[in-house]
């Protein structure tokens, strides 16, 4: 294997056969010696796939946020099941076996949550007064606390991160020829799609309340409930935040990290230059998340009063704390000036919906209700995508833009008119000549107009050939629910947030 001149070689080869000999172990494959020593790699060494991915990430460089989700992945999964095993060893076959118990223990986590459920819902059946009421419920409780407490299954999505992981960390070792197959390019696995967004619907209500369930991980309110939030939430310290991400879209370390240099209020525009991001329960200031993520965007006049409400509000607050406060330059500070804690701003915007006993989102889902608001007011998919800071407007398509159910309504009755019928269904009640020449209104939840064709004009041409309707402009007027005289009342010209 090792020519005359090579001494090194030699030497390796013959530390290899010493060793081999002393632990009375198999000899080498000829071919996979001789490929380790034209590669100049330790013959004597014998990494092992956790040993392996230690050393590549250690030398990783990035994100903290996706090196932190990569070190997860590999403690958490990756070496619990195949971290053992040998890195020139590794097979298909075993990345087959870990997936398959990551899905058996999925069923396990699944149903003890389910059996843990079970049991608190009837121990909240049971009335507290009463000496066997009280021996039951301890009997319950008791029960519970042997039950696992509530886990989180593998999704589908989480699944495909632990492969791209390892998939990188052997692409890794493909590069410093420790192997030269890559199992994790060959491991079949369900796709980890998308949650679609569902509005807070009067019939999803119910069932949540009736059982607990959320039918999508993305949960979006209506206009109403979104209102009733905001409205409810108007007193409260961290209301401008709120009220930026509600109608402006911002990530919520992009709120909490933005700076006054970066906020125009005269010119009515927001730059998102930074953001704060948590890493177990420290906070770091980053870039934006994509290159797209810094952008501007432009502010309503309603946003700009909260805004330099708020800014009075502190300046006030500055002189007040004197030396002690931290100037730190953001727009969303704690009392002293110092960086808001985005997993406290969570907290918060949790305590004040369920106050008011609103239906469960998370402070992320508003950004869905931004871009759904936007949608109905007249942006188009491309708007949209800019003001939410998207690097794809199919992101944008398939998961942030949901309906509202008066758009939809509207849009349905509209698309149902445009096809000239000489004689109505049955099942629909006749209209007066006035109501049925009367063109379809799409309502609108902010400033822009909305086009919607006309319902029932049809022009036709010289042979009588019917035409495509032509679109109109329909603007919001007074008869459109969310036109300005029927909008919440100015909260800010009436000077609710002059304290």
């Amino acid at each position: 294997m090792a020519k005359s001149d090579d001494p090194e070689g030699l030497a390796q080869i013959a530390d290899l056969l010493e060793k081999v000999a002393d632990e009375k172990a198999p000899v080498p494959e000829v071919e996979e010696t001789r490929r380790r020593l034209a590669s100049g790699q330790d013959l004597l060494n014998r990494l092992t796939v956790g040993e392996w991915l230690d050393q590549w990430l250690a030398g990783k460089h990035g994100r903290k946020t996706a090196i932190s989700r990569d070190e997860s992945s590999i403690r958490l999964y990756i070496k619990p099941h195949i971290g053992h095993l040998r890195l020139d060893r590794l097979r298909v076959s075993h990345l087959e076996e870990m997936f398959a118990a990551i899905a058996e223990a999925n069923a396990e986590i699944a149903e003890a949550n389910t059996q843990r459920r079970a049991a608190i819902n009837d121990l909240a059946q049971i009335p507290w007064k009463g000496r066997d009421f009280r021996a039951q419920r301890k009997a319950l409780k008791t029960a519970i606390d042997a039950v696992p407490p509530f886990r989180r299954t593998v999704s589908a999505s989480a699944r495909q991160r632990i492969r791209s992981t390892l998939r990188a960390g052997l692409n890794a070792a493909i590069t410093r020829q420790i192997i030269t197959f890559n199992p994790a390019s060959h491991v079949e696995l369900e796709t980890g799609k998308r949650p679609k967004a569902l509005m807070w619907t009067a019939e999803r209500v119910e069932h949540w309340r009736l059982t607990g369930e959320k039918l999508s991980p993305v949960m979006v309110w209506t206009l109403e409930q979104t209102g009733a939030f905001l409205d409810h939430a108007i007193e409260d310290r961290l209301y401008p935040p709120f009220h930026l991400v509600v109608f402006r879209g911002l990530r919520r370390g992009e709120a909490c990290g933005q700076r006054w240099m970066d906020t125009d209020l005269a010119a009515q525009l927001l730059t998102v230059a930074k953001q704060l991001v948590v890493e177990g329960w420290e906070v770091y200031e980053d870039d934006p998340k994509t290159d797209a993520g810094a952008r501007t965007i432009a502010l309503d006049a309603d946003t700009v009063a909260v805004l330099e409400a708020h800014r009075e509000r502190q300046r006030a607050a500055r002189e007040e704390w004197g030396p002690a406060w931290v100037e730190t330059g953001r727009v969303f500070t704690r009392e002293d000036g110092s960086w808001l804690h985005p997993t406290a701003v969570s907290n918060r915007f949790r305590e004040l919906y369920e106050a008011i006993d609103l239906p469960p989102v998370r402070l992320h889902d508003l950004r869905h209700g931004a871009a759904s608001i936007a949608h109905a007011a007249g942006a188009d998919l491309h708007a949209i995508k800019e003001m939410l800071g998207h690097s794809s407007i199919a992101i944008t398509s398939d998961t942030y833009t949901t309906l509202l159910p008066q758009v939809d309504r509207a849009l349905a009755e509209a698309a149902a008119r445009l096809v000239p019928r000489a004689q109505k269904p049955d099942a629909v009640p006749p209209q007066d000549a006035e109501s049925a020449a009367e063109p379809a209104k799409i309502t609108s939840s902010a400033h822009a107009s909305l086009t919607q064709t006309a319902p029932d004009e049809v022009s036709e041409a010289a042979d009588g050939v019917p035409q495509r309707p032509k679109l109109q402009l329909i603007r919001g007027g007074a008869e459109s629910p969310l036109s300005d005289s029927n909008r919440r009342p100015s909260l800010y010209k009436s000077g609710a947030l002059a304290n």
